[in-house]
């Protein structure tokens, strides 16, 4: 552990205080990181990175694939799109953003930017969550990020992985407008959908609290806290099931993903009752695979690259 040496001159003395705090970089070395903010955040061993992992995710291209989407709002099934994008990138751990720069003490994370587009009668929906989880899987993820928007107004929400999970809200709804506020840490749903392509083998079972995903809080109207759930994994020959059950909630979600590396996830879905009052009734939102390539989209953005998303079917 470094020590950082303080002199000083009025009293004479030397004070050594030892704030360090050790991470890993993509390729397994370990560094010094010298605040209490990450040191609050290592909580396990580091987790060795295979070589097909690193040719895998670290070859200058983001995983892009897209689904059909069955989606359940106010009641009934609406049609849509979703997009899952997987990328690699160097993040600041106190700023807690995407680093401009290359530093040993950069935390690599893999980045999920999962959207959602569907319509509800006349006007839109548009869903963006993003999480940011260590590839060492070391940690809960850094931080995660909610925007929602219709008609109505415009939703967001963001979690930063500190001494205990800080949360900011804004929403035009009464009731929920700004909030700014703490929890304790526990099992994040949005932070497993990227442990599952780092590392499935150690996806939490059994009984535990687990935080919902921020879209299922929104949409319908959650407190942003743990809730009680049971997981469970199914082996399907060739893939896995891995389902979270909330009994308070009365909401189950199941993802489907190739058993063997890198992971890719095939489909999901989630049941929960959706509508208002007595007209609520269960219905099941479901994803399924259309299309996936890789991509450094960032720098795919005139006119001819949109056969791209012809090719997503999108």
């Amino acid at each position: 552990m470094k020590k950082l040496l303080l002199l000083s001159g009025m009293l004479g003395v030397l004070i050594f205080i030892a704030c360090s705090n050790i991470k890993a970089d993509e390729n397994n070395k370990t560094v010094e990181h010298n605040t209490e903010e990450t040191k609050a955040l290592t909580l396990k061993p580091v987790k060795e990175l295979s070589e097909a992992f690193k040719k895998y995710w670290y070859n200058g291209n983001a995983e892009i694939t897209s689904y059909k989407l069955e989606q359940a709002r106010y009641g009934e099934i609406r049609e849509g799109k979703a997009v899952l994008i997987y990328v690699t990138e160097d993040f600041l751990p106190e700023e807690q953003v995407k680093a401009d720069y290359q530093n040993a003490e950069n935390i690599s994370v893999l980045k999920l930017n999962a959207t959602k587009k569907f319509n509800t009668g006349i006007y839109p929906y548009s869903i963006m969550q993003s999480t940011f989880y260590p590839v060492k899987d070391n940690q809960h993820a850094i931080k995660i990020s909610s925007s929602m928007q219709e008609w109505c107004g415009h939703v967001y929400a963001q979690l930063n992985n500190r001494k205990k999970f800080d949360i900011l809200y804004h929403s035009y709804f009464q009731g929920e407008a700004d909030q700014s506020f703490s929890i304790e840490k526990n099992i994040l749903e949005n932070e497993l959908w990227t442990k599952i392509r780092i590392n499935p083998d150690e996806l939490p079972l059994g009984d535990h609290k687990i935080i919902p995903s921020l879209e299922y809080s929104r949409l319908k109207h959650k407190q942003i806290k743990a809730y009680a759930a049971k997981t469970t994994i199914q082996n399907n020959d060739g893939t896995y099931t891995y389902t979270i059950n909330y009994p308070e909630l009365n909401r189950s979600i199941s993802i489907t993903f190739n058993a063997s590396f890198p992971h890719e996830i095939e489909s999901w879905t989630e049941t929960f009752k959706s509508g208002f009052g007595s007209n609520a009734k269960e219905l099941t939102t479901k994803a399924t695979k259309l299309k996936s390539i890789k991509s450094a989209y960032w720098g795919k953005n005139s006119n001819k690259d949109e056969v791209l998303r012809q090719e997503l079917e999108l």
